[in-house]
């Protein structure tokens, strides 16, 4: 919003109290989720302008949940935007690769939050659907 303020999305939080913890660098991880919430927004930003005259009706949702999964925490961030197309999604964690136009691609970059998810023990991963959205999802090991 701060570069549209004509933009509204949905943001949703599915946060599970009863995590086991997880021994990270909070402001590295924090800059790897803002960097993922960022991204979602950009996404779901972009599939609205491209629907607002067939769709009307779309309405923009980014989710960030948290959950056990097994002896491990899981941190998604999805979004209904456009997805991810096939044809790049093997590149989307290279140095330096964006889809953004210039000026827009300012942020960690996804080459430095999967070094970062990596350096923590965790692997960061992207599942994606093309008119549908995408969900990256980090899961760290408990402590």
């Amino acid at each position: 919003r701060a570069k549209d303020k004509s933009f509204n999305a949905d943001f949703k939080t599915e946060l599970d109290e009863t995590l086991p913890k997880v021994a990270i660098m909070p402001q590295d991880l924090g800059r790897v989720i803002l960097n993922l919430i960022n991204n979602a927004f950009y996404a779901v930003s972009q599939r609205r302008a491209e629907l607002a005259q067939t769709q009307p009706e779309y309405e923009p949702t980014v989710t960030v949940s948290t959950k056990k999964a097994g002896d491990k925490v899981l941190i998604s961030v999805k979004d209904n935007g456009n997805g991810i197309p096939d044809s790049i999604k093997d590149k989307i964690f290279q140095p330096f690769f964006t889809t953004k136009p210039a000026g827009h691609g300012t942020g960690l970059g996804l080459s430095l939050a999967y070094d970062i998810v990596k350096a923590h023990g965790g692997e960061l991963k992207v599942e994606t659907t093309e008119g549908r959205g995408t969900e990256f999802q980090i899961l760290l090991p408990g402590v």
